[in-house]
């Protein structure tokens, strides 16, 4: 019978999920055989984020907290769905930004010509219209523009790049930096772009453990590699046996054992070495992403352009450079000071609106930084504290209460108190011990009692489960 099959017989029959329940009290109430009442509490367990026990006498007991419902299921949609949204608009916010910044660098320069143009005419009198400093200065900055273009384009340009290449390069020097100024630009109003993460590093991640501890696994080896904590690595174990034709076994000291034979099959051949135990979370450990990620001068010449366009903005405000006012500045004889036409969009609000936003929104992320180290503190403290239960329970040694906070300090610079000591353990699953001396120190006896387990099954292991058997048909000879 498939799993999920058996599970929806165990679904109907247990009358209360919430109790406790073995294997055979789940055979009994079912019906069904032994290894289908197994392969269906292990599925369930898996789907409702259960949990297995181990009694003294080596029994497994499966237990399932919230019964046969999912209530993060809603928390977690929602968080999805917070999640794509906040994808979706900064990706939208990342569009203006690119599109305001073609906006500041053409359509402001072509402005801030024709105000030139409109104030200098002004001021000229008729005679020397046709020569006065306005047209000269008019045409030396056309010329500057149409130069800058030329030299930046034409083929012959050191800058120029050849259109199709992907990979091109500026000709005749090195480049300092490929990065595009748009993207400059974005990061420094939305900070840089996070890679998104693998959703199956953690499970391949998991499998590599496998292989690397010959077929044989506990809990601390899933949080070891992957930083879960106890109760979400737990359920984990439960989907992995059900994906990778994993068993699970009790020692006669009530250490858990999961196995996965198949796994361990490989074609490297005789000559096949178990690999290298995969890197620990705690060394990998997250650090807060940079600000901006670009360098200083790319974020003093964006800051000096948004600058640049909140006060000319603001001057447009002040002196109500509205569309219609703006043919008075090519009438030579204009008044000193603009009438009063309204609150000026094009020209005054919008671009500085959009100015404000672009320095807020950096400064606001510099704000929440504070509390992103926070979090990231919080998370290396745990790492910390799993380092330490999971290094010495291996050994099966206690773990001192002073070995714990010169851990949490060490990673975090600061002194942690007894509630965040005893909350951690907790959730590992120790108890309070008294050493010989009167000094405080943990032990977790699951955890032990695994390791121990582990290492008397790995020791019975053979090698001949990683070795394919002799070739008898291949379609390339």
């Amino acid at each position: 019978m498939e799993p999920s099959a058996a599970a929806d017989v165990l679904r109907r029959t247990l009358t209360d999920p919430r109790r406790p329940v073995t294997v055979a009290d789940a055979s009994v109430a079912s019906g069904l055989a032994l290894r289908d009442a197994e392969a269906g509490l292990t599925w369930l367990t898996s789907e409702y984020r259960g949990h297995l026990r181990v009694t003294e006498d080596g029994d497994l007991v499966h237990v399932f907290p919230n019964g046969f419902t999912k209530p993060w299921e809603t928390p977690e949609a929602l968080s999805r769905f917070l999640s794509r949204s906040g994808r979706a608009l900064a990706s939208a916010g990342r569009f203006l930004v690119r599109a305001w910044l073609l906006i500041v660098m053409v359509s402001y320069a072509l402005l801030f010509a024709a105000l030139l143009l409109g104030m200098t005419l002004a001021r000229q009198s008729s005679s020397d219209r046709d020569d006065g400093p306005g047209v000269h200065l008019l045409g030396g900055l056309f010329r500057m523009i149409a130069e800058a273009f030329f030299w930046t384009f034409h083929p012959f340009s050191p800058l120029y790049v050849q259109p199709g290449w992907r990979g091109a390069r500026p000709r005749g020097r090195a480049p300092k930096d490929d990065v595009a100024f748009y993207e400059k630009v974005n990061r420094f109003v939305f900070g840089p772009e996070r890679p998104a993460e693998d959703p199956l590093a953690a499970r391949a991640r998991i499998l590599e453990e496998i292989r690397a501890q010959r077929g044989r696994i506990g809990l601390a080896d899933v949080m070891r590699v992957t930083g879960l904590p106890r109760s979400e690595a737990d359920p984990l174990m439960a989907r992995l046996m059900l994906d990778h034709d994993g068993t699970v076994d009790v020692s006669e000291g009530g250490g858990i054992v999961y196995t996965f034979e198949a796994l361990r099959r490989t074609a490297g051949g005789d000559d096949f070495t178990a690999p290298a135990r995969p890197r620990a979370a705690w060394d990998r450990l997250r650090e807060l992403p940079p600000l901006t990620g670009n360098p200083s001068g790319s974020n003093l010449m964006i800051a000096l352009l948004n600058g640049g366009n909140l006060l000319v903005s603001a001057w447009a405000i002040q002196n109500n450079l509205t569309l219609a006012n703006l043919t008075l500045l090519f009438d030579r004889e204009r008044p000193p000071v603009l009438p009063d036409d309204g609150l000026p969009m094009v020209l005054g609000a919008i671009p500085f609106v959009f100015s404000v936003v672009l320095f807020a929104l950096p400064v606001l992320r510099a704000l929440s930084r504070v509390r992103q180290q926070q979090r990231l503190d919080a998370e290396h403290a745990r790492l910390a504290v799993l380092r330490e239960v999971v290094t010495r329970s291996a050994r099966g040694e206690p773990v001192a209460d002073e070995a714990l906070r010169a851990a949490v300090r060490v990673a975090t610079g600061e002194e942690p108190t007894s509630k965040d000591i005893t909350r951690r353990v907790v959730e590992l699953g120790g108890d309070v011990d008294v050493g010989p001396e009167g000094e405080i120190r943990y032990r977790f006896a699951e955890l032990e009692a695994d390791a121990e387990a582990l290492e008397a099954e790995r020791e019975r292991s053979s090698e001949r489960e990683a070795r394919l058997g002799k070739i008898v048909f291949a379609s390339d000879t």
